[in-house]
């Protein structure tokens, strides 16, 4: 009789065990799933950061040529050449 509450002892042990790193690997690929929503969310914003820099450094390059100088004039600063005729769109 005692070999078979032994036995049972065993058992019991076994199944907290099992259940222990059943629990264990469920946790642990909820928080692997996180990282990689992570991981994935930072190297977009990467991506974009780096278009970004692409085209603030290909603008730093354009900074003193006369046709950014009479973009920037015309689009922020409403100024036009001389001579120019400036028709205005009364439906905007």
């Amino acid at each position: 009789m005692n070999i078979f509450k032994v036995n049972k002892i065993l058992n019991l042990l076994l199944i907290l065990v099992i259940i222990y790193f059943i629990f264990t690997f469920v946790n642990q690929q909820s928080k692997l799933n996180s990282h990689n929503k992570d991981i994935s969310y930072y190297s977009t914003q990467i991506e974009e950061l780096e278009e970004e820099r692409e085209e603030l450094l290909a603008t730093q390059e354009n900074v003193g040529s006369e046709e950014y100088i009479e973009k920037i004039a015309r689009e922020k600063l409403d100024m036009y050449l001389p001579n120019e005729t400036v028709y205005v769109d009364i439906n905007k």
